[in-house]
């Protein structure tokens, strides 16, 4: 599938006007509006984006949305901070929820090789199912190809989408994605895997299920004689049976693909960037809202996780530094120089990460941005996602520097 190159303008839900002038991002309007039905948390790994994912569907869900959070990062941290003993491939209720806004909230996490078996399953009878599924090469394909999980989450997405219009039992999908670049790999699903089915050695494996024998030609016998010695009678008989499976079962996972890529760039669609107030992870982040703004996605905005908090004392940096020197000189309170040099490295972390978040507003003029302060431990239950979600929300209701 050929990449929009549409420069789309950034969307959000109805913001204050103060928020439009801030330029930050007001996340309570955007999991409010009901015309949003998607929210994909993408950026590099290490930024608390499962967190903040799940602390987004929680808060939608005890504001009246119907959420399903759609794990597809590895860690098994979301589970743990709602309560659920392990998550798979099927929406597992969370409980613990204050629902007297009527909302509930579901949480799964991507399971590859069963979407994959799913997929199978739904597209063939159920003796070519089973055919497929105990052949060798869908078993590594399924299980370990590189880009099978982009291609699933893909899949699992639409699904999901798909039954919940049709069943009605969601209005708002939470998805958190892989970490690092590959988190925008899925985007490229549909291209790839068309790529794929398309491509001459494909083609020539499936010559013989396409067409008559007689039209068989000399050459393509001769190849298929000089694989059979290489690769032996029975691995080819097995490529030819995958591949023919995949033309066969997956032409419908190429069109279902293209109409969820499709569906990634409509209105409904929010796509949030999580960083780390750090260089590597800015960068990252600038990454992300080009790709994003190439494919004509709808980016909501940027939310900067993590950030130091400033000191209670407005003390500046340098007359804390100051007074450490004149300390030393005097040649007593150690303790009390060793406090205001801890004063001074607090205050300079916390200039830095503002110049930095100053610097991505420079360049990226047109991205909302949230700022989230650090916690002083890690979140490990549903009070711990209310925090952040208050916070998530509060940070936006004001300046995006606020730290506090």
């Amino acid at each position: 599938m050929a990449r929009s190159t549409t420069q789309r303008q950034t969307r959000v839900g109805p913001a204050s006007p103060d928020a439009r002038r801030a330029g930050s991002l007001d996340v309570d309007a955007l999991i409010a509006d009901r015309r949003t039905g998607i929210i994909v948390c993408c950026g590099s790994g290490g930024v608390g984006k499962t967190t903040t994912s799940a602390a987004l569907a929680l808060r939608a869900a005890e504001q009246g949305r119907k959420v399903v959070v759609l794990t597809i990062d590895p860690a098994r941290r979301l589970a743990q901070s709602m309560g659920i003993e392990a998550l798979d491939n099927t929406p597992r209720p969370v409980t613990g929820l204050d629902e007297a806004a009527g909302g509930h909230l579901d949480a799964m996490m991507l399971d590859m090789k069963r979407t994959f078996d799913e997929v199978v399953e739904s597209q063939a009878s159920p003796e070519k199912a089973q055919q497929i599924l105990a052949n060798p090469f869908y078993i590594a394909l399924s299980s370990s190809f590189a880009g099978t999980q982009e291609y699933m989450a893909m899949e699992k997405l639409g699904q999901i989408h798909r039954d919940a219009q049709a069943a009605g039992t969601y209005d708002l999908i939470v998805v958190d994605t892989p970490p690092s670049r590959s988190a925008l790999d899925f985007l490229d699903a549909p291209e790839r895997l068309s790529s794929f089915l398309d491509g001459r050695f494909v083609r020539l494996l499936l010559a013989p299920a396409r067409g008559p024998a007689k039209l068989m030609t000399a050459g393509f016998s001769l190849i298929t004689n000089a694989l059979t010695k290489i690769l032996g009678a029975q691995f080819l008989k097995d490529l030819q049976t995958f591949v023919s499976a995949l033309d066969t079962v997956f032409g419908g996972f190429r069109q279902r693909a293209q109409k969820t890529y499709s569906l990634l760039q409509a209105d409904g669609t929010a796509f949030l960037v999580v960083a780390a107030p750090e260089p590597d992870a800015l960068r990252e982040a600038a990454y992300f809202v080009e790709r994003l703004s190439e494919d004509g996605m709808p980016l909501a905005g940027l939310i900067v996780n993590r950030a130091s908090p400033a000191p209670d004392s407005p003390l500046p940096a340098e007359d804390a530094l100051a007074g450490v020197g004149k300390l030393r000189r005097d040649g007593n309170g150690t303790l009390a120089a060793g406090l205001l040099r801890l004063h001074a490295d607090q205050v300079q972390l916390v200039e830095r990460e503002r110049a930095l978040r100053e610097r991505f507003a420079t360049a990226h003029p047109q991205v909302p941005t949230v700022v989230v302060p650090a916690l002083a431990g890690d979140v490990h239950d549903l009070d711990g996602l209310r925090r952040i979600g208050e916070l998530l929300a509060a940070s936006g209701g004001s300046s995006t520097d606020r730290s506090d």
